[in-house]
C-alpha cells in the first residue's frame, strides 16, 4: 500500500520504517525535513514531502505527532486529502506538564478522547486508534516470551479497522476491536498504563495482552 506518515518523531520513524520493511511505499510528511535527514539516508525508499503531499499520495494515513499538535497535523494534511481514507491515529492527549508519581497528565477527560475530537473536525476521514499503547522500540514485529501482545483498536469504519488489523498482524501483534470512536476514551489511558512503569522504574520493554478464557 501507500502510506503517509505525518510526524518526524521516533514513533514516526518506528512506523514508517516499519512500513518499509514489509514492502509498503511511505512518504513521511514533515513540517522540517531537517528531523528526518539521518533517517532518510537509512531509509532511501521513502519519500519526504510535506503534510499535504503525504496525505494526497497515502491510501493509508498514520498520524504520528505529539497530541498537542495533531489537529494542526490533519488541517496542514487538509481534509479533501484525507477524505474516505482510514487514518491511523496513533497519538496521545498528553499534556505539557510533568507526570504525578509515574501518571501522565491528559488535556482531555474520561467522558472525551482525542480522537474523538479529531473524528468529529475531519467527518471524512477513517480514524483507526492504534498504536498509542506501546513504546515506539516495540511497535513492529516485537518479540515476547508470551507470544503477541495485543494492540486495542476502536474507529467508526469497519472497512477502516479491517485494514489496520491487517497491519497489525504484519506487524505481529494480535488485533483486540473494542468498538465505535468512544472507545478511545479507554485506550489512550492505556498510554498512562503502559509509560508508569517506565517512569518509576526505567522499564520500557513490556506490552499488554489480552486474555480470553
Amino acid at each position: 500500500m501507500k502510506i503517509g506518515v505525518l510526524g518526524s518523531g521516533d514513533v514516526a520513524k518506528a512506523l514508517g520504517g516499519g512500513f518499509l520493511k514489509h514492502g509498503h511505499q511511505v512518504s513521511m510528511g514533515t513540517r522540517d525535513a531537517a528531523k528526518l535527514a539521518d533517517w532518510a539516508k537509512k531509509n532511501a525508499a521513502a519519500r519526504i514531502a510535506s503534510f499535504a503531499d503525504a496525505a494526497k499520495f497515502a491510501e493509508v494515513v498514520v498520524l504520528a505527532v505529539k497530541g498537542t499538535a495533531a489537529a494542526d497535523a490533519l488541517r496542514a494534511a487538509g481534509a479533501a486529502n484525507l477524505a474516505g481514507k482510514c487514518v491511523i491515529d496513533a497519538c496521545n492527549p498528553i499534556a505539557d506538564a510533568p507526570p504525578t508519581n509515574g501518571v501522565l497528565k491528559f488535556f482531555t477527560n474520561l467522558d472525551e478522547s482525542l480522537m474523538e475530537r479529531l473524528q468529529r473536525q475531519f467527518k471524512d476521514a477513517h480514524l483507526v486508534k492504534a498504536f498509542n499503547s506501546v513504546g515506539n522500540a516495540q511497535m513492529v514485529n516485537p518479540q515476547f516470551k508470551g507470544g503477541k501482545p495485543t494492540m486495542f483498536i476502536c474507529g467508526n469504519d469497519d472497512a477502516a479497522k479491517k485494514t489496520v488489523a491487517a497491519i497489525l498482524d504484519q506487524f505481529g501483534w494480535e488485533t483486540a476491536d473494542m468498538g465505535k470512536a468512544e472507545a478511545a476514551r479507554a485506550i489512550e489511558p492505556l498510554c498512562m498504563l503502559w509509560c508508569i512503569p517506565g517512569f518509576l522504574h526505567n522499564q520500557w520493554t513490556h506490552a499488554f495482552k489480552l486474555l480470553v478464557a
